[in-house]
């Protein structure tokens, strides 16, 4: 946490752990030092939920846990299958983790709808596991965003379904 501090110095500006290790006579607490915004912003337009679903699916393709990752608020809510996930480390793991089982990934989401902080896509992704088996998933996924562009809430239900390699549409 960053904490001001006014004193006879005159403003100090420290990282602090907790407050009650510290004596002040004011302290001025901001929250996000570094404000971090995702452009576009809600309340969203048809124009600009479609940029966001865009950038979310050039970021997912990517394959890059990081990434993908600060996409998300820090406190972000997921819901995946039958995951349930709370906050960006989280993400990370459960990301590192599904590309490290889905080989040869790649998505494409589609616009659905949106009003205000909110979108919903649908979207289908193939991959293949080790053995070689090739999977198309579908599915729908209903987003929040906070104030700054940042996904809050992301609830995805999706469906696998076995494909011949031939069969591929995704590419």
């Amino acid at each position: 946490m960053i904490c001001y501090v006014f004193s006879e110095f005159g403003l100090q500006q420290l990282e602090i752990d907790y407050l009650e290790n510290y004596s002040f006579i004011s302290c001025v607490v901001v929250k996000n030092q570094t404000m971090e915004q995702k452009p576009p912003l809600p309340p969203f337009t048809e124009e600009t939920a479609k940029q966001k679903i865009q950038m979310a699916e050039d970021a997912w393709n990517s394959k890059d846990p990081e990434r993908v990752s600060l996409a998300y608020s820090p406190d972000t809510e997921w819901r995946n299958r039958s995951e349930f996930l709370n906050g960006r480390e989280e993400v990370r793991d459960f990301l590192t983790r599904k590309w490290n089982k889905e080989l040869s990934y790649k998505l494409k989401k589609d616009y659905w709808a949106h009003a205000g902080n909110r979108i919903a896509v649908r979207f289908e992704y193939e991959y293949h596991d080790d053995s070689g088996q090739w999977y198309r998933a579908y599915g729908n996924e209903n987003w929040e965003f906070d104030e700054n562009g940042l996904m809050k809430k992301r609830f995805a239900s999706i469906n696998d379904l076995p494909i011949k390699e031939e069969d591929r549409r995704v590419k």
